[in-house]
């Protein structure tokens, strides 16, 4: 019946904007508790490098009994901690890693820019700085966040090769069961010189990654990637491998070269995949 309903709303055209609406809702709900809630730790500690607020300590986010076995047996690197959401723009730990790197490594300015599934934050940034093209699968669920989002399949962009300057995927290739079908889609319109910033949740005591790509059983792929819609856990060094083998030069800033950037509560252990297409 559930499934009846979600395809009738699809059908006619207002199942995302539903969806959106509700999500947003109760983002800004939640949003609302931890400004009150966290307001107690405010003024100093950890600063927000998109809201600038600072507080003692962000809001926690830990795996959920269903997914902890995966994550925590796997060591995966996926996002979970101490110090996840800001309380008061509820950016998330990931989002202000990238957003450091790019202040302080990389310059957007000015750039023609590629962002799949386009996180809030992260998308207001860069769309006052470059010009900015966000795609995703299913773009219904971000017209909230950039109304003229394009319908992309990644593993067959429609953008003519030398496209972009940069790249950015936060935790998007874990979802993609052809993900080196991909890769190469990236390195294909990313200019040369131009550089991806290709983030995903990863393992560095996997030797080998785990997956079944085109599973489709979110039940089991909860229990095995932590996600019911994920379809691998990267080992690090596996990921770098099909990165290089789609033609990327790599380039994995390790979490020791990011202390700097402790002070935004980023995870402390998450390394960053620069891929450079020479």
């Amino acid at each position: 019946m559930k499934e009846l309903l979600k395809n009738i709303l699809k059908g006619i055209g207002v199942y995302h904007p539903l969806q959106s609406f509700y999500r947003g809702s109760i983002g800004a709900a939640i949003n609302t508790y931890y400004r009150f809630s966290y307001a107690k730790y405010k003024g100093r500690g950890y600063e927000c490098n998109f809201c600038h607020a600072r507080y003692g300590r962000f809001v926690p986010h830990y795996p959920e009994k269903a997914i902890e076995n995966a994550i925590n047996k796997n060591d995966v690197i996926a996002g979970f901690g101490k110090n996840v959401f800001c309380p008061s723009c509820m950016s998330k730990n990931r989002e202000r890693l990238v957003l450091a790197v790019l202040q302080n490594k990389l310059s957007v300015d000015e750039k023609r820019i590629l962002h799949f599934s386009p996180e809030k934050h992260l998308y207001q940034y860069i769309s006052t700085r470059a010009s900015v093209a966000t795609v995703d699968i299913m773009p219904g669920f971000y017209q909230s966040i950039d109304k003229n989002i394009l319908q992309e399949d990644a593993t067959n962009l429609g953008f003519a090769s030398e496209s972009f300057d940069m790249i950015i995927a936060n935790h998007i290739m874990e979802h993609i069961p052809e993900d080196t079908k991909a890769m190469c889609e990236m390195q294909r319109v990313l200019k040369t010189g131009g550089v991806a910033i290709l983030q995903v949740p990863y393992s560095e005591k996997l030797n080998k990654t785990i997956e079944e790509p085109f599973i489709n059983n979110p039940d089991r792929q909860e229990e095995l990637y932590g996600q019911r819609d994920h379809v691998r856990i990267y080992a690090l060094k596996d990921y770098v491998a099909r990165l290089e083998g789609s033609g990327f030069t790599v380039n994995v800033l390790r979490s020791d070269t990011l202390k700097e950037f402790l002070k935004h509560a980023i995870q402390e252990r998450e390394c960053v995949v620069l891929c450079y297409k020479k």
